[in-house]
């Protein structure tokens, strides 16, 4: 642990993805041999993110448990033996997986708690090796450092995204399937529902959630069956579509 650089860095949700971006293509640009870790809420979040880093022409695979176990063991075992690599990946990787030389872990979104940010952070800095950890928050979710702050995380400022950049990164989101976004959508909304400081006011959770659909270009927030509402305890929300 102590051979990770840990920073984080705080900024809106609308700009993540370009940050992750900026961030990636100046890991890669220092360092030829490269080998990412990007952590995702959820499976369909990470399914997202894939998708748009792909469309930016970097070099990306994705795992997480919608994909069937002989596809997640197929590209666990290349990004075990590659470099030059992105693995974006849901919790599925962040235990008793071991890739040797992992040059940055980046978390984008509230980790669950201390325990996962820790294990998913111990992908990197392994064998003696010098590691970089980073975790992008949103402005809401600056509380979750309270439960880390004793393990030397300092603040960074987030990369300047310049005009380029964004017009890339929106071009990239514009290319994902609708039905991508739909399915981060609501796995966005039911992961946030289940953290009880986020959850607690559930008109702000709406209007947040409604800020995430906007990030991936959604101009009106995407329907959830009444059946899937009624199990978060969101049925009455304003803010909400049901289908």
């Amino acid at each position: 642990m102590y051979q990770v650089n840990q920073m984080y860095m705080v900024a809106p949700l609308d700009l993540h993805f370009s940050i992750l971006y900026g961030v990636l293509k100046k890991h890669i640009a220092e360092d030829a041999e490269y080998k990412v870790i990007i952590f995702c809420t959820t499976a369909m979040v990470t399914k997202l993110v894939a998708e748009i880093l792909s469309q930016l022409k970097l070099n990306i695979r994705e795992i997480h448990s919608r994909k069937s176990q002989s596809a997640r063991t197929k590209v666990s075992d290349e990004f075990r033996k590659s470099k030059g690599l992105i693995l974006v990946s849901s919790d599925v990787s962040a235990r008793g997986v071991d890739y040797p030389d992992v040059s940055l872990v980046i978390q984008v979104g509230l980790p669950s708690d201390r325990q996962q940010y820790i294990h998913r952070l111990g992908r990197t800095g392994r064998k003696g090796k010098e590691g970089q950890g980073i975790l992008l928050l949103a402005h809401w979710e600056k509380h979750f450092l309270s439960s880390v702050n004793d393990l030397s995380i300092t603040e960074t400022v987030a990369p300047p995204v310049n005009p380029s950049i964004q017009t890339e990164v929106k071009g990239a989101i514009r290319r994902v399937e609708i039905k991508t976004k739909e399915s981060a959508y609501q796995a966005w909304l039911g992961y946030y529902n289940s953290n009880k400081t986020i959850s607690r006011d559930k008109s702000r959770l709406v209007k947040l959630a409604e800020d995430f659909s906007q990030s991936m270009g959604l101009e009106i927030v995407p329907a959830i069956p009444k059946l899937i509402l009624r199990k978060m305890g969101l049925q009455n929300v304003p803010g909400l579509r049901s289908s």
